[in-house]
């Protein structure tokens, strides 16, 4: 088949040049339509729910909604996970299903179960779905600054600038946090309403029943029509204030009788501080799932120009977290090194074919199947990120194999023609090709066998590491089907005729490595017992080297967690943050800029409580840095933070902070899950455990959610006292939360806007306790009655949160893991918490994060690597058609990593999924050049030659081929190991490894292979 494929392409040489000129236009156009992203979409398929209770409490909110819904929701298809917190006045319910699962599908299913759930809930308890976005949809971060008041930025921002970015095609939703939410708010004056024989339930009433907009039909006037539309809504606060709301002794009584009428807020759950000086608002561009990154965050930079002319005056949108720089700025590291290697490639290839028209023939197969690469990941619906895009770099040295082959064979065929009468020019290049056709064509087989066990990889592992792989085999692919076409057709029209001359560089190289094969040959033990004690050194090694999941990706960002008191308020908390601001800005000057979002967002995506902030920090350019190294700057913010005393500060990035966050549900390296029934016991247990792992060494950011402290006035009503004077349970408990929290009670339409009507207390009465333990409360007999009559108060502590997990409640501690290896830590802390608790019946602990993904990865390629080393071995057997031959070239493997191994530990590099890609290509790379080394023996040993002359002529014939394959791959990965920018974290243990164990595998390849196959090689057929 590949004969009459490499026939056709010479026959038809005039059709190969179209087709080829059509597969540059075509990879042309799909790489500008591939999406652009700094990452991979690493997020499973989630669906999340968030319900607002307000007044709740977190056990409240737990018992009477999260519960239910969880039960509804166990037992949907493919679902994995189902995890959910319970706040104040809010649940957060998250569904993790299984990758695949399509999610329009998901959140069909969800729906219909949260439909059948909702009549058991609370009335005041509303939501439903989030956005159809996933945890790494944050996109675009700005701020609205200027002399407007809080309340005119938010108005700003939710009635001008929001709408119009939602409705940029990729944009899922834009979360507006902070400022003050503009509300017409009705205060009643308990003593009006006591002295008019009215309760809160009759205002309540007359607000809820006055305030609507309807149409009574149509009626016939002659031959016309005339539509009725009878018009009852609020507009103006004097609508408001001349409501009627009941009539006594013959006298109207109007909401102004006995009420407040006036603009006011909704209640705050959060607030956004900006650079110490003062609260602002934030816009959070939330990206639609499967959205091009790049195009959506251009469309966003644009319309926010454009809405910038509309703004009032002295007013400006402050851009301050930009996914399109990060995206720019990791796909740049790659294309950089990409280019670099491009360039180093070709220099190669001039030195070792020693003919400039050679090096381009072989140099044309990059670029052409670079665009094959790129069409195949735009027909396979990849986008062109950090990991693909590296892919393809790892592969530049390997794309040229096949065409170095193709061509050095050719010009060995032109040079020294078949002796007998002159054969056409055509015919001598199919020889040519077809002789190294079927070779080539198993080598690259076998560099893609050995990259499939990374398709197989799961969870976060697989969806990083999947693209890599694919990019690899679609290149691979390409230029294997190049080289038997395309190349051999321009080789027709360049390549000249007659003698070619050795390269200086390969005479001189063959000059060293024949008395160096020959001195091996005479002292086969020597040669056995070093390639042993390397083989040994490496297993003696290995164990030592620290292993974690994946390096950090330096994003450029970094965002500071804090966790105060439990107890803390609002205006305090917002207080703490802006010193916080004011210390950081003072004491590190390569901070340029702060902004801080204490409490819950406004969609509820990520639902924090008043004490805890995440504090964006804006950097200055590296080049401005006292030391370039981000982790001496980190010390250097915990030194700044040193005087601020009881709270937890922690660091992280906004793509590791999300990613941790949807991996487990907790931000870190390392999540320690404890399962069990009781609230306060769990508390007790995850301090335990944090003072177990603070005293190991590497720990950092051990910390777990104080979920106890938050201070609670409990009203303990009494049921017969109430009743006596006229309330129930939930009526009493209405006119509490009307009178603290506030309840909705309409909708005023100011100029277009949606304002809320709120029947709320004074807010007075919501600064002092003392006043709410004195609160009456008016009935419709005339009275007030004392709250204390009809209830008992008395304050409590309580919990500031109730995590679950399928259904279970738990408490969870997370450390992040510095100056030591992952797995080492988690093994050390897991004997460590073994040893000093205690676990009651009923509870149990699970070890998450960072660490589960490593160990599911590990344990995922133990499996199939050995299947696919198989997989190879019966390749080689087929190739060769001999069980020892086929074993003498997986013999070179085991050598190979010896160089990866030794690498690793000489650069202090840790064993991580990168590094182990690394070790898969090295496998790929020595089994190759295995196979060229003894392919080269048989066609010789066929031809009658003595055995000493097969090892010593066939060595030599093909130390070319074995040297430009290793150093072509090697000086390819140089680029990624020199590089410096956002990714190269992630690329450089790979090309530690590759590097490193190609010295080794080529080195063993072309001495101790030989002596191997002049002893073993020429054995009986199988």
């Amino acid at each position: 088949m590949l004969g009459r494929l490499i026939a056709f392409s010479l026959s038809q040489r005039l059709l190969v040049l179209v087709l080829t000129v059509m597969l540059v236009a075509a990879g042309t156009l799909a790489f500008r339509a591939l999406p652009v992203d700094a990452y991979p979409d690493v997020s499973s398929t989630q669906v999340k729910i968030v319900m607002k209770a307000p007044g709740m409490t977190p056990e409240e909110v737990e018992t009477r909604i999260t519960a239910p819904i969880e039960q509804e929701l166990l037992g949907i298809p493919h679902q994995r996970m189902l995890r959910s917190q319970s706040k104040y006045a809010i649940a957060d319910i998250t569904l993790d299903f299984e990758d695949g699962t399509d999610i329009y599908w998901a959140r069909q299913q969800v729906a219909e179960r949260l439909g059948n759930v909702t009549r058991d809930l609370p009335a005041s308890a509303s939501g439903g779905l989030a956005p159809i976005t996933t945890p790494l949809g944050e996109m675009f971060m700005f701020t609205v600054d200027g002399e407007l008041s809080a309340a005119d930025k938010r108005s700003l921002l939710d009635w001008v600038i929001r709408p119009q970015l939602r409705a940029i095609p990729g944009v899922a939703d834009v979360n507006a946090l902070g400022g003050m939410v503009k509300s017409f708010e009705v205060v009643p004056d308990v003593a009006a309403l006591a002295a008019r024989r009215m309760s809160l339930s009759q205002l309540q009433t007359a607000l809820e029943s006055n305030n609507r907009n309807d149409g009574a039909g149509r009626l016939s006037a002659q031959e016309e029509a005339l539509l009725v539309r009878s018009s009852g809504s609020l507009r103006t606060l004097d609508d408001v204030r001349a409501l009627a709301v009941a009539e006594r002794d013959g006298v109207v009584v109007r909401v102004a009788d006995v009420a407040e009428v006036r603009i006011g807020n909704l209640t705050r759950y959060g607030a956004v501080t900006e650079n110490g000086r003062q609260e602002t608002v934030e816009g959070l561009v939330l990206g639609l799932r499967g959205a091009n990154a790049r195009e959506v965050v251009a469309a966003v930079r644009a319309k926010l120009e454009g809405l910038q002319k509309i703004l009032p005056q002295g007013v400006s949108i402050k851009p301050f977290y930009d996914r399109g720089a990060l995206v720019e700025r990791a796909v740049g590291t790659v294309s950089r090194a990409l280019a670099e290697a491009v360039v180093l490639v070709m220099v190669l290839l001039f030195l070792f074919l020693g003919n400039l028209r050679a090096a381009l023939v072989v140099a044309v197969v990059l670029p052409l199947s670079a665009l094959g690469c790129l069409l195949l990941m735009h027909l396979y619906g990849l986008s062109a990120n950090l990991m693909s895009l590296g892919g393809l770099a790892i592969a530049i040295g390997m794309l040229v194999d096949a065409a170095v082959v193709v061509v050095e064979n050719l010009e060995a065929h032109i040079a020294h023609p078949a002796p007998g009468a002159p054969r056409p020019r055509l015919h001598v290049i199919y020889r040519a090709v077809a002789e190294v056709a079927a070779p080539v064509a198993a080598g690259i087989l076998i560099i893609v066998l050995v990259f499939l066990p990374l398709l197989t990889l799961q969870g976060l592992e697989g969806k990083l590491f999947a693209p890599v792989a694919l990019t690899i085999v679609f290149a691979l692919g390409a230029s294997l089907l190049l080289s038997l076409t395309v190349i051999p057709v321009l080789a027709s029209f360049f390549l000249g005729s007659g003698a070619h001359k050795t390269p200086p560089l390969v005479r001189w190289l063959e000059r060293a490595y024949a008395p160096a094969l020959e001195w091996a040959r005479k002292r086969r033990r020597v040669v056995y017992a070093i390639a042993l004690g390397t083989l040994a050194l490496a297993a003696v090694v290995f164990p030592f080297i620290g292993k974690s999941f994946i390096p950090t990706l330096d994003e450029g960002d970094i965002i500071l967690q804090v966790e105060k008191t439990p107890s803390i308020n609002l205006q305090t908390s917002v207080a703490t943050d802006l010193a916080i601001q004011r210390r950081l800005l003072q004491d590190v000057p390569e901070v340029a800029g702060i902004v801080a979002r204490v409490g819950s967002d406004e969609l509820g995506l990520d639902p924090m409580g008043p004490n805890e902030t995440d504090t964006f920090l804006v950097l200055k350019p590296h080049a401005q840095w006292r030391d370039p190294d981000r982790e001496h700057l980190i010390d250097r913010l915990r030194a700044a933070l040193g005087g601020f005393i009881g709270m937890n500060f922690s660091f992280t990035q906004p793509i590791e902070m999300r990613t941790s966050e949807m991996l487990s549900g907790v931000r870190g390296d390392l999540a320690v899950k404890i399962y069990g029934p009781d609230l306060a016991q769990l508390g007790q247990m995850a301090e335990q455990v944090v003072k177990t792992l603070e005293a190991l060494p590497g720990s950092e950011d051990v910390q777990t959610v104080k979920n106890s402290g938050l201070q609670y006035l409990q009203v303990e009503i009494d049921r017969q006292a109430a009743g006596r004077h006229g309330f129930t349970v939930e009526a009493l408990q209405n006119d509490l939360r009307a009178l603290v929290e506030g309840r909705q009670v309409g909708i005023v339409i100011e100029e277009g806007r949606r304002l809320p009507l709120l029947l709320r207390g004074g807010q007075a009465l919501q600064m002092s306790p003392a006043l709410f333990e004195s609160l009456r409360l008016p009935v419709a007999d005339g009275q007030a009655i004392p709250l204390s009559q009809l209830a008992r108060l008395m304050t409590v502590d309580g919990p500031v949160k109730v995590d679950r997990e399928n259904g279970y409640r738990m408490a969870v501690v997370r450390a992040n893991v510095r100056g030591r290896d992952l797995v080492g830590y988690v093994d050390e802390a897991r004997a460590a918490v073994a040893k000093n608790l205690v676990l009651p019946a009923g509870y149990r602990i699970e070890w998450g994060g960072q660490f589960e993904n490593q160990q599911r990865a590990a344990a995922r390629l133990m499996l199939v690597v050995p299947v696919a080393l198989g997989l190879i071995f019966l390749l080689l057997f087929a190739t060769f058609g001999s069980l020892r031959q086929a074993s003498l070239v997986l013999v070179n493997i085991p050598f190979a990593l010896v160089g990866g191994v030794l690498a690793l530990a000489v650069t202090g590099t840790y064993l991580s999924v990168p590094a182990s890609v690394g070790f898969i290509a090295l496998m790929g790379i020595a089994v190759l050049n295995g196979l060229v080394m003894i392919s080269h023996f048989n066609t010789l040993h066929a031809r009658g030659m003595h055995i000493d002359a097969v090892i010593s002529e066939g060595a030599l014939r093909r130390l070319r081929p074995v040297l430009m394959t290793a150093s072509i791959t090697g000086f390819g990965l140089i680029p990624l190991l020199l590089a410096t920018g956002p990714g190269s974290e992630i690329q450089r243990p790979l090309a530690i490894v590759v590097i490193g164990g190609l010295v080794s595998s080529t080195a063993l390849t072309l001495v101790l292979l030989p002596i191997l196959y002049q002893q073993f090689g020429t054995g009986k057929k199988a």
